[in-house]
């Protein structure tokens, strides 16, 4: 039977030999392992756009798949070091620190273990502590889809309840009407919402509506127009605005071809209201 895959991710950057030793260490603990990258391109520290990452990844990869997750600003501390169990059968070796927000509200966790450090530590290196993505969770992931440990031997279960969890912000819905914010830009500086697709459409709104989209910061009004909603950007001319419904769950706003950060020159680092409201 062919082992699980490894998949990887990280804010380690590709830029140094960081992430090369990660794989290594999976080929150190069994040379027949395959070992896949999804980023490491990951804002430093960011350990919500982690979070972020795995929820719209994992459910694309086959079931029993083991993925590590190192965005680990505690590296070292007494941060709990976990392998989770999730519900669709995958698994999810990283620090318990808020990275696996968003996978258990949208999958699921099934259990979760500390890692016992004394047996599933790469013993080599133990006088270093500031490399856990290398000596902890890699190798921990290579023994468990090796098959040199079980999940059970990872370390002790502990309750599903304590993982560290951040606070997601939700969307005010009601018929005709959703009141969001911007809570991210993808690469092409389209504006990310925190309303759900399935949100939005439980609010009465539909593949080819006119939706009247007021931009506000604070008290002030940046922008008041009406967007049409449809399943791509490629459905409006050139440097037009579009809603549609983003690969990672979520309402996304996009100027086509435009960047619509730049377009309406946004501040990444500032909080935007967005109401959305049903042209009839």
């Amino acid at each position: 039977m062919k082992k699980p895959t490894i998949v990887m991710q990280s804010d380690f950057g590709i830029d140094s030999g960081l992430v090369a030793c990660m794989h290594g260490m999976c080929r150190l603990v069994d040379s027949e392992l395959e070992t896949h990258d999804i980023t490491h391109l990951i804002p430093a520290f960011d350990i919500e756009a982690a979070s972020y990452c795995l929820q719209y990844t994992v459910p694309f990869w086959p079931d029993g798949t083991v993925f590590v997750s190192v965005v680990d600003p505690g590296v070292g501390t007494s941060r709990k070091a976990s392998v989770a169990k999730l519900k669709n059968g995958s698994y999810v070796v990283t620090p318990d620190n808020g990275t696996l927000t968003y996978l258990k509200k949208r999958i699921g966790v099934e259990e979760i273990r500390e890692i016992n450090e004394e047996i599933n530590r790469y013993p080599l290196t133990k006088d270093v502590h500031t490399f856990h993505g290398r000596d902890l969770f890699a190798y921990c992931a290579a023994r468990l889809a090796s098959g040199v440990i079980s999940f059970e031997e990872v370390g002790p279960a502990y309750p599903v309840e304590e993982i560290v969890c951040h606070e997601l912000k939700c969307a005010k819905i009601s018929e005709g009407l959703v009141e969001t914010e911007i809570k991210s830009y993808d690469p092409f500086g389209s504006a990310e919402l925190t309303v759900e697709n399935k949100e939005f459409q439980e609010a009465g709104f539909r593949i080819g509506d006119k939706v009247r989209m007021v931009l506000l910061d604070g008290e002030e009004q940046i922008l008041d127009t009406v967007i049409p909603y449809e399943k791509s950007f490629g459905y409006v001319e050139k440097g037009e605005d579009v809603i549609f419904n983003d690969l990672a769950s979520y309402v996304t706003i996009a100027a086509n071809e435009a960047y619509f950060m730049k377009k309406y020159k946004l501040d990444p680092e500032k909080t935007y209201q967005v109401r959305l409201i049903k042209e009839y």
